[in-house]
């Protein structure tokens, strides 16, 4: 069991490890789009990268709405695991919609063995999963 500053250490210690490995300018928040925004997440349980939606209900409907529309080519030129959730709820309760793809195999940020597994999904999807997004943001956008 690690204390909550062990925890916060290696976390702080795995991003910095990752920033520098795979030193690139991702689009996180800068999407450029209110409400949409895309996510790194690893804990001690899994590892994910994911395009969420978070807007008020009427822009969350519009752009999840042209997001399935795109679904088949997502999933045909870029990421075929892709998950969609219209309805997914984050650890507070609060109601998204979520695409997201999940590291298939048993992860931790607590064990360093696992990081560059972690490292290298992170990098290569998530770089297919923003050319993507600069492919055909104009039509997310509108």
């Amino acid at each position: 069991m690690f204390s909550k500053e062990e925890s916060r250490l290696l976390r702080q210690d795995f991003w910095t490890s990752f920033g520098k490995s795979f030193p690139r300018k991702w689009l996180l928040y800068n999407t450029k789009i209110k409400g949409v925004a895309f996510k790194f997440h690893f804990d001690n349980k899994s590892a994910l990268i994911a395009l969420d939606l978070e807007d008020d209900l009427n822009n969350r409907i519009n752009c999840w709405e042209k997001l399935v529309a795109l679904k088949g080519i997502l999933k045909s030129d870029y990421l075929p695991d892709a998950l969609y959730e219209e309805e997914f709820y984050l650890d507070n309760g609060k109601e998204i919609s979520r695409i997201y793809l999940l590291l298939e195999q048993k992860v931790s940020i607590h064990n360093k063995n696992s990081w560059r597994d972690v490292m290298e999904f992170f990098n290569a999807n998530m770089i297919l999963f923003e050319a993507f997004f600069e492919e055909y943001k104009d039509i997310i956008k509108t």
